[in-house]
């Protein structure tokens, strides 16, 4: 089984830094770039973007919405118009970085709330993929398997990318429970949820119910407290079960 390890990048921001991303990088084969709307600003961004290419990592944009106070974690209320607008304005900025760099942006996934409404709204989702097909009709989008944007992306010709969450809870419908700051997670169960979700294609939930579950992409957040040991541990329980870590 061939497995894509992505994480969120470049969230730091001026003289803040968020994130562990010296360290995290060699450990992943995607990496999601803040593009300056939720975090990250254009030092930021080609830093990170430098750094990628050191480890060759994949690259993709993590557009979200205009809230650098709430994280992008906040919902706003932006038109499908607005919505396309901001996702070809952030990932047009991250593509510039990247083709500077001698490289090709990969994907696009987008942060947040944005994410969460694009998997509830139809018409948010649409916005989200025509920005996407719109920049580059070859660039993967990534989403989760549950919600209204896959086969919105399908549907249009995008190539989707399904992820499962190591760091974040879900509820009993399947959907993440997005929270303004990620929990501490122990590692080695970290770990064994991974291998639960990707062998069994099974999640506990928040309540402790079992919901079906699918993917092929495992998303692990930098800044998530120990972050760094939760990534090792997956990778090292995912190495025993024969697994191989490459980018799509």
């Amino acid at each position: 089984m061939q497995i894509d390890l992505n994480a969120d990048m470049g969230e730091s921001f001026g003289m803040y830094k968020i994130g562990r991303d010296e360290e995290f990088m060699e450990f992943i084969t995607s990496a999601n770039i803040a593009c300056g709307f939720h975090a990250g600003d254009p030092s930021v961004m080609k830093k990170t973007v430098m750094l990628a290419k050191k480890f060759g990592t994949q690259i993709g944009a993590h557009p979200g919405l205009p809230d650098l106070q709430g994280f992008g974690r906040r919902e706003m209320q932006l038109t499908p118009d607005e919505v396309y607008d901001i996702i070809v304005y952030q990932t047009g900025a991250l593509k510039a970085f990247t083709e500077a760099a001698g490289l090709k942006l990969h994907h696009v996934k987008p942060h947040g709330s944005l994410y969460g409404i694009a998997h509830k709204s139809e018409d948010i989702a649409y916005a989200v993929c025509k920005a996407v097909k719109d920049i580059d009709p070859s660039l993967y989008i990534y989403i989760m398997k549950k919600g209204v944007i896959g086969e919105i992306a399908e549907s249009i010709g995008l190539r989707a990318v399904y992820e499962l969450y190591s760091d974040l809870s879900y509820d009993n419908g399947g959907n993440l429970v997005i929270t303004r700051a990620h929990d501490a997670h122990n590692p080695k169960q970290a770990a064994e949820r991974v291998k639960k979700m990707l062998i069994e294609k099974k999640v506990t939930t928040a309540d402790g119910t079992e919901v079906s579950i699918e993917g092929n992409s495992v998303c692990v957040h930098s800044d998530t407290p120990g972050a760094v040991n939760i990534i090792k541990a997956i990778r090292k329980i995912l190495e025993k079960e024969g697994c191989s870590f490459t980018a799509p």
